[in-house]
Protein backbone atom coordinates (compact mmCIF):
# COMPACT_ATOMS: atom_id res chain seq x y z
CA UNK A 1 0.00 0.00 0.00
CA UNK A 2 1.37 3.40 -1.03
CA UNK A 3 2.11 5.69 1.89
CA UNK A 4 0.63 9.22 1.95
CA UNK A 5 2.75 12.23 1.10
CA UNK A 6 4.04 14.33 4.04
CA UNK A 7 1.87 17.32 4.93
CA UNK A 8 4.80 19.71 4.52
CA UNK A 9 5.33 18.45 0.96
CA UNK A 10 1.63 18.91 0.15
CA UNK A 11 1.65 22.49 1.44
CA UNK A 12 4.74 23.29 -0.64
CA UNK A 13 3.19 21.86 -3.82
CA UNK A 14 -0.06 23.80 -3.28
CA UNK A 15 1.93 26.97 -2.65
CA UNK A 16 3.84 26.51 -5.91
CA UNK A 17 0.61 25.80 -7.84
CA UNK A 18 -1.09 28.91 -6.49
CA UNK A 19 1.88 31.14 -7.31
CA UNK A 20 2.46 29.71 -10.79
CA UNK A 21 3.10 32.06 -13.69
CA UNK A 22 0.39 32.83 -16.27
CA UNK A 23 0.13 30.11 -18.87
CA UNK A 24 1.47 27.35 -16.63
CA UNK A 25 -1.11 24.57 -16.29
CA UNK A 26 -1.75 22.55 -13.16
CA UNK A 27 -0.90 19.41 -15.09
CA UNK A 28 2.63 20.75 -15.64
CA UNK A 29 3.01 21.51 -11.92
CA UNK A 30 1.85 17.99 -11.09
CA UNK A 31 4.29 16.53 -13.58
CA UNK A 32 7.16 18.59 -12.17
CA UNK A 33 6.53 17.23 -8.69
CA UNK A 34 5.89 13.65 -9.78
CA UNK A 35 2.24 13.46 -8.67
CA UNK A 36 -1.05 12.86 -10.47
CA UNK A 37 -3.15 15.80 -11.61
CA UNK A 38 -6.19 14.66 -9.61
CA UNK A 39 -4.01 14.43 -6.51
CA UNK A 40 -2.87 18.04 -6.93
CA UNK A 41 -6.46 19.16 -7.60
CA UNK A 42 -7.62 17.41 -4.42
CA UNK A 43 -4.86 19.08 -2.38
CA UNK A 44 -5.78 22.52 -3.74
CA UNK A 45 -9.47 21.92 -3.03
CA UNK A 46 -8.73 21.02 0.59
CA UNK A 47 -6.45 24.05 0.89
CA UNK A 48 -9.21 26.33 -0.43
CA UNK A 49 -11.62 24.93 2.15
CA UNK A 50 -9.07 25.49 4.90
CA UNK A 51 -8.53 29.09 3.75
CA UNK A 52 -12.29 29.79 3.53
CA UNK A 53 -12.28 30.27 -0.25
CA UNK A 54 -14.56 27.26 -0.84
CA UNK A 55 -17.63 26.11 1.16
CA UNK A 56 -17.12 23.11 3.39
CA UNK A 57 -15.99 22.10 6.83
CA UNK A 58 -12.29 22.67 7.34
CA UNK A 59 -10.07 20.74 9.69
CA UNK A 60 -10.61 23.19 12.56
CA UNK A 61 -14.38 23.05 12.25
CA UNK A 62 -14.34 19.26 12.04
CA UNK A 63 -12.15 19.08 15.13
CA UNK A 64 -14.46 21.49 16.97
CA UNK A 65 -17.47 19.37 16.05
CA UNK A 66 -15.77 16.22 17.33
CA UNK A 67 -14.78 17.99 20.53
CA UNK A 68 -18.34 19.25 21.01
CA UNK A 69 -19.79 15.76 20.59
CA UNK A 70 -17.21 14.36 22.95
CA UNK A 71 -18.00 17.06 25.52
CA UNK A 72 -21.75 16.41 25.25
CA UNK A 73 -21.21 12.69 25.77
CA UNK A 74 -18.99 13.40 28.77
CA UNK A 75 -21.58 15.75 30.31
CA UNK A 76 -24.27 13.10 29.89
CA UNK A 77 -22.08 10.59 31.68
CA UNK A 78 -21.34 13.04 34.51
CA UNK A 79 -25.06 13.76 34.97
CA UNK A 80 -25.76 10.03 35.13
CA UNK A 81 -23.09 9.62 37.82
CA UNK A 82 -24.58 12.41 39.94
CA UNK A 83 -28.12 11.07 39.54
CA UNK A 84 -27.12 7.53 40.49
CA UNK A 85 -24.95 8.76 43.38
CA UNK A 86 -27.87 10.75 44.83
CA UNK A 87 -30.10 7.69 44.68
CA UNK A 88 -27.33 5.51 46.09
CA UNK A 89 -26.72 7.77 49.12
CA UNK A 90 -30.45 8.20 49.84
CA UNK A 91 -30.79 4.56 50.88
CA UNK A 92 -31.65 3.80 54.47
CA UNK A 93 -28.63 1.60 55.05
CA UNK A 94 -25.70 3.55 53.62
CA UNK A 95 -22.79 1.45 52.36
CA UNK A 96 -19.37 1.88 53.89
CA UNK A 97 -17.80 2.96 50.57
CA UNK A 98 -18.72 4.25 47.12
CA UNK A 99 -16.76 1.63 45.20
CA UNK A 100 -19.79 -0.63 44.48
CA UNK A 101 -21.47 2.31 42.71
CA UNK A 102 -18.36 2.76 40.54
CA UNK A 103 -18.63 -0.89 39.48
CA UNK A 104 -22.34 -0.61 38.69
CA UNK A 105 -21.80 2.46 36.52
CA UNK A 106 -18.90 0.77 34.71
CA UNK A 107 -21.21 -2.12 33.82
CA UNK A 108 -23.73 0.39 32.41
CA UNK A 109 -21.05 1.98 30.19
CA UNK A 110 -19.83 4.91 32.28
CA UNK A 111 -16.00 4.87 32.40
CA UNK A 112 -14.37 4.43 35.77
CA UNK A 113 -12.28 7.56 35.12
CA UNK A 114 -15.38 9.75 34.76
CA UNK A 115 -17.07 8.29 37.86
CA UNK A 116 -14.00 8.69 40.06
CA UNK A 117 -13.45 12.25 38.89
CA UNK A 118 -17.04 13.32 39.57
CA UNK A 119 -17.14 11.61 42.97
CA UNK A 120 -13.60 12.77 43.80
CA UNK A 121 -12.31 9.25 44.28
CA UNK A 122 -8.82 7.96 43.54
CA UNK A 123 -8.77 5.20 40.95
CA UNK A 124 -5.85 3.23 42.31
CA UNK A 125 -7.51 2.47 45.69
CA UNK A 126 -10.63 1.44 43.79
CA UNK A 127 -8.74 -1.01 41.62
CA UNK A 128 -6.95 -2.37 44.67
CA UNK A 129 -10.33 -2.87 46.31
CA UNK A 130 -11.62 -4.49 43.14
CA UNK A 131 -8.75 -6.98 43.14
CA UNK A 132 -9.52 -7.50 46.86
CA UNK A 133 -6.37 -9.22 48.22
CA UNK A 134 -3.48 -6.85 48.71
CA UNK A 135 -0.26 -8.22 47.26
CA UNK A 136 2.30 -9.46 49.75
CA UNK A 137 5.02 -7.41 48.06
CA UNK A 138 3.04 -4.19 48.54
CA UNK A 139 2.46 -5.01 52.20
CA UNK A 140 6.16 -5.67 52.73
CA UNK A 141 6.99 -2.43 50.90
CA UNK A 142 4.67 -0.48 53.20
CA UNK A 143 6.22 -2.00 56.33
CA UNK A 144 9.72 -1.23 55.09
CA UNK A 145 8.76 2.34 54.14
CA UNK A 146 7.24 2.88 57.57
CA UNK A 147 10.40 1.65 59.28
CA UNK A 148 12.60 3.88 57.12
CA UNK A 149 10.34 6.88 57.68
CA UNK A 150 10.38 6.40 61.46
CA UNK A 151 14.18 6.36 61.42
CA UNK A 152 14.31 9.39 59.10
CA UNK A 153 11.90 11.34 61.30
CA UNK A 154 14.01 10.62 64.38
CA UNK A 155 17.35 11.44 62.72
CA UNK A 156 16.81 13.50 59.51
CA UNK A 157 20.52 14.28 59.13
CA UNK A 158 21.48 10.69 58.21
CA UNK A 159 21.37 9.10 54.76
CA UNK A 160 19.74 5.89 53.56
CA UNK A 161 22.58 3.63 54.79
CA UNK A 162 21.99 4.65 58.40
CA UNK A 163 18.22 4.35 57.88
CA UNK A 164 18.81 0.83 56.56
CA UNK A 165 20.49 -0.21 59.81
CA UNK A 166 17.75 1.35 61.90
CA UNK A 167 15.04 -0.43 59.90
CA UNK A 168 16.84 -3.75 60.33
CA UNK A 169 16.92 -3.20 64.09
CA UNK A 170 13.17 -2.52 63.94
CA UNK A 171 12.56 -5.91 62.34
CA UNK A 172 12.46 -4.85 58.66
CA UNK A 173 15.74 -5.97 57.00
CA UNK A 174 16.19 -5.19 53.32
CA UNK A 175 18.85 -4.77 50.67
CA UNK A 176 20.72 -1.46 50.44
CA UNK A 177 19.37 -0.92 46.93
CA UNK A 178 15.81 -1.37 48.18
CA UNK A 179 16.35 1.18 50.96
CA UNK A 180 17.83 3.65 48.46
CA UNK A 181 14.87 3.22 46.08
CA UNK A 182 12.26 3.75 48.80
CA UNK A 183 14.06 6.82 50.15
CA UNK A 184 14.53 8.21 46.64
CA UNK A 185 10.85 7.75 45.69
CA UNK A 186 9.73 9.50 48.88
CA UNK A 187 12.55 12.10 48.80
CA UNK A 188 13.78 11.23 52.27
CA UNK A 189 17.21 12.84 51.85
CA UNK A 190 19.71 13.82 54.47
CA UNK A 191 19.13 17.24 55.99
CA UNK A 192 22.64 18.25 54.88
CA UNK A 193 21.47 18.25 51.28
CA UNK A 194 21.98 16.15 48.19
CA UNK A 195 24.85 16.86 45.81
CA UNK A 196 24.08 17.69 42.22
CA UNK A 197 26.18 18.41 39.17
CA UNK A 198 27.97 21.75 38.93
CA UNK A 199 25.94 23.15 36.08
CA UNK A 200 22.75 21.22 36.78
CA UNK A 201 22.56 19.99 33.17
CA UNK A 202 22.13 16.42 32.10
CA UNK A 203 24.70 15.01 29.71
CA UNK A 204 23.72 15.03 26.06
CA UNK A 205 22.98 11.90 24.02
CA UNK A 206 25.91 9.73 22.99
CA UNK A 207 27.73 10.57 19.76
CA UNK A 208 27.60 7.85 17.11
CA UNK A 209 30.69 6.25 15.65
CA UNK A 210 31.91 7.41 12.25
CA UNK A 211 30.86 4.50 9.99
CA UNK A 212 31.97 6.20 6.76
CA UNK A 213 35.62 6.67 7.77
CA UNK A 214 38.34 4.36 6.42
CA UNK A 215 42.09 4.40 6.96
CA UNK A 216 44.23 4.11 3.84
CA UNK A 217 47.64 2.44 3.59
CA UNK A 218 49.34 5.66 4.69
CA UNK A 219 47.31 5.81 7.89
CA UNK A 220 45.25 8.80 6.73
CA UNK A 221 41.55 8.86 7.63
CA UNK A 222 39.37 9.28 4.55
CA UNK A 223 35.63 9.17 4.07
CA UNK A 224 33.95 6.98 1.46
CA UNK A 225 30.36 7.80 0.56
CA UNK A 226 29.19 4.91 -1.61
CA UNK A 227 26.18 2.58 -1.61
CA UNK A 228 25.29 -0.45 -3.71
CA UNK A 229 21.54 -0.29 -3.08
CA UNK A 230 18.92 2.29 -2.26
CA UNK A 231 18.35 3.15 1.41
CA UNK A 232 21.78 1.79 2.39
CA UNK A 233 23.43 5.12 3.26
CA UNK A 234 21.82 8.50 3.84
CA UNK A 235 23.67 11.72 4.58
CA UNK A 236 22.18 14.83 6.12
CA UNK A 237 23.06 18.38 7.04
CA UNK A 238 21.55 21.81 7.75
CA UNK A 239 22.15 25.07 5.92
CA UNK A 240 20.86 28.58 6.48
CA UNK A 241 20.29 31.73 4.47
CA UNK A 242 19.30 35.27 5.36
CA UNK A 243 16.18 37.04 4.09
CA UNK A 244 14.80 40.46 4.90
CA UNK A 245 12.52 38.80 7.46
CA UNK A 246 15.33 36.82 9.08
CA UNK A 247 17.10 33.50 8.60
CA UNK A 248 15.61 30.41 6.94
CA UNK A 249 17.00 26.96 7.76
CA UNK A 250 16.96 23.90 5.51
CA UNK A 251 17.63 20.36 6.73
CA UNK A 252 17.90 17.69 4.04
CA UNK A 253 18.78 13.99 3.76
CA UNK A 254 20.25 12.51 0.57
CA UNK A 255 20.38 8.89 -0.52
CA UNK A 256 23.99 8.28 -1.61
CA UNK A 257 22.90 5.55 -4.02
CA UNK A 258 20.86 7.82 -6.31
CA UNK A 259 21.76 11.30 -4.95
CA UNK A 260 18.05 11.89 -4.43
CA UNK A 261 16.93 14.18 -1.61
CA UNK A 262 14.69 11.70 0.16
CA UNK A 263 13.45 14.16 2.75
CA UNK A 264 13.81 17.77 3.78
CA UNK A 265 12.26 20.34 6.08
CA UNK A 266 12.35 24.14 6.04
CA UNK A 267 11.72 26.31 9.09
CA UNK A 268 12.55 29.70 10.55
CA UNK A 269 14.15 28.14 13.66
CA UNK A 270 17.01 25.65 13.86
CA UNK A 271 15.66 23.38 16.59
CA UNK A 272 15.85 19.61 16.99
CA UNK A 273 12.40 19.27 15.43
CA UNK A 274 13.85 20.54 12.13
CA UNK A 275 16.05 17.45 11.82
CA UNK A 276 13.36 15.11 13.13
CA UNK A 277 10.77 16.46 10.69
CA UNK A 278 13.16 16.10 7.75
CA UNK A 279 13.85 12.49 8.75
CA UNK A 280 10.13 11.73 9.17
CA UNK A 281 9.39 13.27 5.77
CA UNK A 282 11.98 10.95 4.24
CA UNK A 283 10.58 7.90 6.02
CA UNK A 284 7.01 8.77 5.02
CA UNK A 285 7.67 7.41 1.52
CA UNK A 286 10.28 4.75 2.27
CA UNK A 287 10.53 1.60 4.36
CA UNK A 288 14.08 1.36 5.70
CA UNK A 289 15.77 -0.75 8.34
CA UNK A 290 19.49 -0.90 8.91
CA UNK A 291 20.09 2.24 6.86
CA UNK A 292 23.11 4.27 7.98
CA UNK A 293 22.40 7.99 8.51
CA UNK A 294 25.61 10.03 8.46
CA UNK A 295 25.62 13.62 9.74
CA UNK A 296 27.92 16.10 11.40
CA UNK A 297 27.96 16.64 15.16
CA UNK A 298 25.43 19.44 15.26
CA UNK A 299 23.24 19.64 18.33
CA UNK A 300 20.13 18.93 16.26
CA UNK A 301 21.50 15.53 15.22
CA UNK A 302 22.72 14.80 18.75
CA UNK A 303 19.36 15.62 20.33
CA UNK A 304 17.37 12.98 22.15
CA UNK A 305 14.44 13.33 19.76
CA UNK A 306 16.60 12.61 16.72
CA UNK A 307 18.40 9.68 18.37
CA UNK A 308 15.05 8.20 19.40
CA UNK A 309 13.73 8.59 15.85
CA UNK A 310 16.70 6.66 14.47
CA UNK A 311 16.25 3.91 17.03
CA UNK A 312 12.49 3.69 16.42
CA UNK A 313 12.99 3.07 12.69
CA UNK A 314 15.94 0.65 13.22
CA UNK A 315 18.38 3.04 11.55
CA UNK A 316 22.07 3.37 12.41
CA UNK A 317 23.59 6.74 13.26
CA UNK A 318 26.99 7.90 12.07
CA UNK A 319 28.84 11.15 12.77
CA UNK A 320 32.02 12.79 11.58
CA UNK A 321 34.61 14.62 13.63
CA UNK A 322 34.09 17.97 15.31
CA UNK A 323 34.86 20.92 13.01
CA UNK A 324 35.72 18.70 10.02
CA UNK A 325 33.52 19.74 7.10
CA UNK A 326 35.16 17.15 4.84
CA UNK A 327 33.67 14.36 6.92
CA UNK A 328 30.31 15.21 5.34
CA UNK A 329 31.59 16.44 1.99
CA UNK A 330 28.94 14.62 -0.05
CA UNK A 331 26.18 16.64 1.56
CA UNK A 332 28.21 19.84 1.51
CA UNK A 333 28.45 19.53 -2.28
CA UNK A 334 24.64 19.45 -2.57
CA UNK A 335 24.26 22.54 -0.42
CA UNK A 336 26.94 24.22 -2.54
CA UNK A 337 24.76 23.64 -5.61
CA UNK A 338 21.73 24.95 -3.74
CA UNK A 339 23.60 28.09 -2.77
CA UNK A 340 24.86 28.78 -6.28
CA UNK A 341 21.55 28.05 -8.03
CA UNK A 342 19.07 29.51 -5.52
CA UNK A 343 20.33 31.14 -2.34
CA UNK A 344 22.96 33.51 -3.73
CA UNK A 345 21.20 34.39 -6.99
CA UNK A 346 19.36 37.39 -5.49
CA UNK A 347 18.26 39.08 -2.29
CA UNK A 348 15.20 37.37 -0.85
CA UNK A 349 12.54 39.61 0.67
CA UNK A 350 10.50 37.04 2.59
CA UNK A 351 11.01 33.54 3.97
CA UNK A 352 7.99 32.35 2.01
CA UNK A 353 9.54 33.49 -1.26
CA UNK A 354 12.83 31.72 -0.57
CA UNK A 355 11.06 28.57 0.64
CA UNK A 356 9.11 28.31 -2.61
CA UNK A 357 12.26 28.74 -4.67
CA UNK A 358 14.10 26.02 -2.70
CA UNK A 359 11.24 23.54 -3.05
CA UNK A 360 10.88 24.16 -6.80
CA UNK A 361 14.62 23.76 -7.40
CA UNK A 362 14.86 20.49 -5.44
CA UNK A 363 11.73 18.81 -6.79
CA UNK A 364 11.73 20.05 -10.37
CA UNK A 365 15.30 20.97 -11.30
CA UNK A 366 17.55 18.76 -9.15
CA UNK A 367 15.39 15.65 -9.10
CA UNK A 368 13.95 15.64 -12.61
CA UNK A 369 16.08 17.84 -14.88
CA UNK A 370 19.68 17.95 -13.65
CA UNK A 371 21.59 14.99 -15.09
CA UNK A 372 24.64 13.76 -13.19
CA UNK A 373 27.79 12.08 -14.48
CA UNK A 374 27.96 9.66 -11.55
CA UNK A 375 24.49 8.41 -12.45
CA UNK A 376 25.33 7.84 -16.12
CA UNK A 377 23.89 11.18 -17.23
CA UNK A 378 20.56 10.35 -15.61
CA UNK A 379 18.54 12.38 -13.14
CA UNK A 380 18.07 10.95 -9.61
CA UNK A 381 14.44 10.06 -10.37
CA UNK A 382 15.39 8.34 -13.64
CA UNK A 383 18.23 6.45 -11.95
CA UNK A 384 16.00 5.13 -9.18
CA UNK A 385 13.29 4.17 -11.67
CA UNK A 386 15.73 2.14 -13.77
CA UNK A 387 17.97 0.64 -11.10
CA UNK A 388 15.44 -0.28 -8.39
CA UNK A 389 12.46 -2.59 -8.37
CA UNK A 390 8.93 -1.17 -8.11
CA UNK A 391 8.70 -2.40 -4.51
CA UNK A 392 11.82 -0.43 -3.53
CA UNK A 393 11.03 2.79 -5.38
CA UNK A 394 9.94 5.87 -3.49
CA UNK A 395 7.25 7.37 -5.66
Amino acid sequence: MTKPYPQEFRDDVVRVARNRKPGVELSQIAKDFGIHFTTLYSWMRKADIEDGDRPGANAVQSAQLRDAKKRIRLLEQENEVLRRAAAYLSQANLPKMMYPLVTELAVDGVPVTVTCRVLKLARQPYYRWLANPIATAELDQAYRANALFDAHRDDPEFGYRYLLDEAADAGQPMAARTAWRICSENRWWSAFGKKYGRNGKKPGPPVHDDLCAVVDKHGVIRHVFAADTANELWIGDITEHMTNEGKLYVCAFKDVYSNRIVGYSIDSRMKSRLAVTALNNALARRDVAGCVVHTDRGSQFRSRKFVRALSYHDMIGSMGRVGAAGDNAAMESFFSLLQKNVLYRRVWATREELRTAIVVWIERTYHRRRRQDRLGRLTPIEFETIMTTPADQAA
